[in-house]
């Protein structure tokens, strides 16, 4: 009877134990509508349901723009027409992004479940050997055998968790960008008659920390939005 030397990385295997999927929360998108601008940032792992995505929507006027300020004009008049959007009523008022969010937190759920039972698995095969092994009951052939299965098991098991986390992120990338798509093309038709300069986002979590509520148009674009049919409403479906 032979002790073997376990080569396995114990760590690594109490690591993957208690493994998550790591992705990128949706990004914080920056909109300029008629430019056609975006700059998207991404930043920590993905959000369940009630996540924020911080939006900033920045609408120009078409063939307008806003005139200079003198010295003495008001505020008011050196912006222009605006008006602002409550972020975080979007989140929890708009169907598409509450329905899209929570299916994205339930899929990243179901496969963070899968990953821990694999890494469970491995982790009981790899004590089992462990004591086996230190007891000199095993023989230098099965011992040898056994190193070279629990390692690819556990190389498996990385593979998988990193395909997983592409395969979510990508779908929590169309999401994003399917989102902000809504959003533009709603209020490019909103806006057609060029009634507001600028409309921004408001979020309590935000720089603003005051807005008057009389020009607080919230109410109105989630309306829209609920009904509004954007031109790609069911590219993403079936993906």
């Amino acid at each position: 009877m032979l002790h073997h030397k376990i080569s396995l990385d114990s760590l690594l295997v109490a690591q993957l134990i208690n493994c998550r999927i790591q992705l990128s929360s949706p990004p914080i998108i920056f909109y300029t509508i008629n430019n056609v601008h975006m700059n998207k940032i991404l930043s920590s792992p993905i959000l369940v349901a009630a996540s924020i995505i911080a939006l900033t929507i920045n609408t120009s006027c078409k063939n307008e723009t806003a005139k200079p300020a003198s010295a003495t004009s008001g505020s008011t008049a050196a912006m222009g027409k605006i008006a602002y959007v409550n972020v975080d009523s979007l989140q929890e008022k708009y169907a598409y992004w509450k329905t899209e969010a929570t299916a994205l937190a339930a899929e990243q759920s179901s496969l963070e479940a899968e990953l821990q039972r694999s890494a469970q698995q491995l982790q009981n095969d790899y004590a089992a050997f462990q004591q086996k092994a230190q007891s000199g009951n095993i023989s230098e052939a099965e011992g040898k055998a056994t190193q070279q299965r629990l390692a690819q098991m556990q190389q498996s098991l990385e593979t998988r968790r990193a395909t997983m986390g592409e395969q979510l992120q990508a779908k929590q990338i169309a999401f994003s960008e399917k989102l902000q798509k809504n959003i533009d093309d709603y209020l490019a038709i909103y806006n057609k008659d060029s009634k507001y300069d600028f409309i921004f986002s408001y979020t309590k979590s935000g720089q603003i920390l005051y807005a008057n509520k009389a020009l607080d148009i919230t109410e109105d674009v989630l309306k829209g939005l609920n009904e509004f049919k954007s031109s790609s409403s069911d590219t993403t479906k079936g993906k």
